[in-house]
């Protein structure tokens, strides 16, 4: 199994969630325009699979295809039926990760507490999912980066957009899921477009500002 990579796609993760099936490709093409890399369809999506499945056959290996909000062992099996290579989760669920992982698939449960972290990871996580980050706040991640293994991918979700992605950045976030920010159901590919155009270049203003100032972090998973 290819390892996700954080480097590249600017570390974003478009999260798609209410996305139908038939605009699915469309949107995602504006997406990959963009430069990110890696989507997620949350199972609470209408029809998930389908769109799963639809943009993983359009996208091949060029994108990491994923699922979110996965809950139980028989939806990981489901979506990675559909062809996605991606679960994550709200929850640090150990029989899920370990699903996730027989199956060759990266895992990113969802966490809250250092405990939940190790508990995470103990399970064979891949990444950590902070959610949700708005209540969480930037500085969980320097004081939990203090006790977890070195470079454990710290991904912030929940309330992540164009204003607050730089302060998670400056933090030492690896990743950023993004959601409302990037898509809202309704949504035309172009105004998606400009909505990913905003989000990089936020996150590139901030990159350029702290280069050569921050500590290593940032990697793959």
């Amino acid at each position: 199994m290819e390892k996700l990579d954080l480097t590249s796609g600017h570390g974003l993760i478009a999260i798609l969630r209410g996305i139908q099936p038939d605009e699915s490709v469309e949107i995602v093409q504006a997406i990959f325009d963009a430069g990110i890399r890696i989507v997620e369809v949350p199972l609470n999506s209408p029809d998930p699979l389908d769109s799963i499945n639809r943009i993983s056959l359009a996208f091949g290996e060029r994108m990491l295809i994923g699922a979110g909000t996965v809950l139980d062992v028989h939806s990981v099996r489901k979506v990675d039926q559909a062809g996605g290579k991606l679960i994550v989760s709200p929850n640090t669920n150990p029989v899920v990760i370990a699903e996730a992982k027989q199956l060759e698939m990266l895992s990113c449960p969802g966490v809250m507490t250092v405990s939940e972290c190790f508990a995470a990871l103990d399970a064979g996580a891949d990444g950590l999912k902070l959610f949700p980050a708005s209540t969480m706040g930037t500085s969980f991640i320097g004081a939990s980066r203090a006790v977890l293994p070195t470079g454990t991918p710290l991904i912030p979700v929940g309330g992540v957009d164009e204003h607050s992605i730089g302060n998670w950045f400056a933090a030492g976030a690896d990743g950023f899921g993004l959601g409302t920010s990037i898509y809202k159901p309704g949504m035309t590919a172009k105004q998606v477009s400009e909505r990913c155009a905003t989000i990089v270049s936020a996150l590139q203003s901030c990159s350029d500002e702290l280069a050569g100032h921050r500590s290593p972090g940032h990697g793959t998973v």
